[in-house]
């Protein structure tokens, strides 16, 4: 019955695509129906809190489900997740009486995670994702569960999650029973301020009534791949904005370094090795070098036949992390579009057990792109240790120092660098080739897709700082270039950069100097900049 939460939040039905007025603080409404949401969607919801309203479609497909668990409630058939125990003790029969208690012991029992906390954005795209498979009519639960996860998302409550406790097989179970554990009035959480208080409290203040939770329910809220998925899609957003950052910075150690943009030219990418994603890095490269007064200076007269890997190569390695994002945006999409749970409810209304929680297919994409960050960072850092050494600069001042020997300049921000890239290089160590068996040998195979996941956000963090000290290190090399003149777009990122951080000089406290080069990054305010070229 669909009036169970018409009191709760009235729900207009769409037209596909379009978006309604709302009055969140930004702006953003998304609406969640029995389809996929989008990346935008997760971004929106997880880092700028768009507020979330489930459609009546979704409504309908939840309650056609319901009405198929229900029967299976009522009648003598053992049901998975509706009269059983769970995991090894699935062969145990539950009886009628007993059955809301155990959906309730198996979400405390469950919500066992260790370690530090979560970061928000995390918890709220793992929600959403939640939501989103229970908007798609497979779980069996009732309608008014997912209209109160929606309720927590639009109230800005915050289960607190822990580090561990997913193997990523079953779902990210420990991950979400916190989640359903806050749903049910219990458990930690914070509030929209993000200061933890009492979940009853926080309920209260929201009018948000806790769920008594019955057949089927607590398994539905924990049994999906969420976690490592949220996860993914945010890295995929930053790496997005990465990839074009490390272009622009890349193009940047050229230029300081007097490499040559003939390198860059489209025929040399897209006839002779036509892999798209270096394609628009060279492309990317070349047009941030154009009107270059430093690369024109040694066109003619260069004895020099070849430049260095770590310059000449920047689009085959950049590029390739762009493909290997593209793979990962596509596993990615496919798993938006999927409903995950065990077991669930079929279109002709049967049910059926199954092993789609498995994070492989997540897992190995999260690992994939770990290893092509920390690539990416590498070379970065070679470049950034070549500007530095005078015996490789063609004519820059030793670390760029203002006076070398009394100043060490830039010395030891390749040092800094140096030990990042070496932690990202431990980072890309594989997480899903190991797997514990757990639950008493029943579930002997797991994916570790959700430690996959903790390691990227560490390594795409990590490659915002590696290429946050190259672009200090390029800055300054460009500007001791003078009085030859840069290009257009590298001049104006310098010229944006020196609003924050200081220019040539002597020594300084630089630890803060490289922290505002990282939020500079973080910002997009790079982005921006070259976006007024075309970039």
């Amino acid at each position: 019955n669909l009036s169970r939460i018409r009191d709760v939040e009235p729900v207009t039905s769409l037209a596909a695509g379009s978006r309604p007025e709302c009055n969140d603080v930004m702006g953003e409404h998304v609406w969640v129906g029995p389809g996929p949401v989008s990346f935008d969607d997760v971004v929106a919801v997880a880092r700028r809190e768009a507020a979330v309203s489930l459609t009546d479609e979704a409504l309908a497909a939840i309650d056609r489900a319901r009405a198929v668990i229900d029967t299976l409630a009522a009648g003598e058939t053992p049901t998975y997740g509706v009269s059983t125990g769970f995991g090894a003790l699935a062969t145990r029969h539950i009886p009628t009486e007993l059955r809301a208690q155990l959906q309730r012991s198996l979400v405390r029992s469950h919500a066992a995670g260790s370690g530090p906390e979560v970061e928000r954005e995390v918890v709220r795209a793992l929600m959403l994702l939640r939501l989103k498979t229970l908007a798609s009519g497979r779980t069996g639960v009732r309608p008014l569960v997912a209209q109160t996860l929606a309720d927590l998302l639009n109230a800005g409550i915050t289960p607190v999650v822990h580090e561990f406790g997913s193997l990523g097989c079953s779902g990210d179970l420990a991950p979400l029973a916190h989640c359903a554990l806050v749903l049910m009035g219990e458990g930690r959480a914070t509030g929209p301020d993000g200061v933890e208080r009492p979940v009853p409290e926080l309920l209260a203040e929201a009018g948000i009534a806790p769920v008594e939770l019955v057949e089927k329910e607590g398994l539905a809220l924990i049994n999906g791949t969420d976690g490592m998925l949220g996860m993914l899609a945010l890295a995929l957003a930053d790496l997005d904005l990465l990839t074009d950052t490390a272009d622009v910075v890349a193009a940047m150690s050229v230029e300081g370094l007097l490499g040559t943009d003939r390198v860059f030219e489209a025929d040399l990418h897209v006839e002779l090795r036509p892999h798209p994603g270096q394609a628009t890095s060279a492309a990317n490269m070349l047009r941030t070098l154009a009107g270059s007064g430093i690369v024109a200076s040694h066109r003619a007269g260069d004895d020099r036949v070849q430049d260095a890997y770590s310059l000449r190569c920047a689009p085959q390695v950049t590029g390739a992390v762009r493909d290997t994002v593209d793979h990962a945006r596509l596993v990615a999409q496919r798993e938006l579009a999927a409903a995950i749970d065990n077991p669930v409810v079929l279109a002709d209304g049967s049910v059926s057990s199954n092993g789609n929680f498995h994070g492989a297919p997540v897992g190995y994409v999260l690992d994939f792109l770990a290893i092509a960050v920390a690539d990416l960072g590498s070379m970065s850092e070679r470049r950034t240790d070549r500007m530095l050494d005078a015996r490789r600069s063609h004519g820059l001042p030793p670390f760029l120092a203002d006076d070398p020997g009394v100043d060490s300049g830039l010395m030891i921000a390749q040092y800094t660098q140096a030990a990042i890239v070496s932690e990202l290089k431990r980072l890309a160590v594989p997480a899903s080739v190991d797997s514990i068996p757990s639950s008493a040998m029943q579930e002997d195979h797991v994916s570790m897709g959700w430690s996959a996941a903790r390691k990227l956000r560490r390594s795409v963090d990590n490659l915002r700082s590696v290429l946050a000290i190259e672009l200090v290190v390029a800055a300054r090399g460009l500007e001791l270039r003078r009085p030859l003149t840069a290009a257009p777009v590298t001049a104006s990122v310098v010229s944006a950069l020196r609003e924050i951080v200081p220019g040539p000089g002597g020594d300084r406290f630089l630890s803060p100097e490289l922290e505002q080069s990282i939020e500079f990054l973080r910002s997009g305010a790079l982005s921006r900049v070259a976006a007024g070229f075309g970039l």
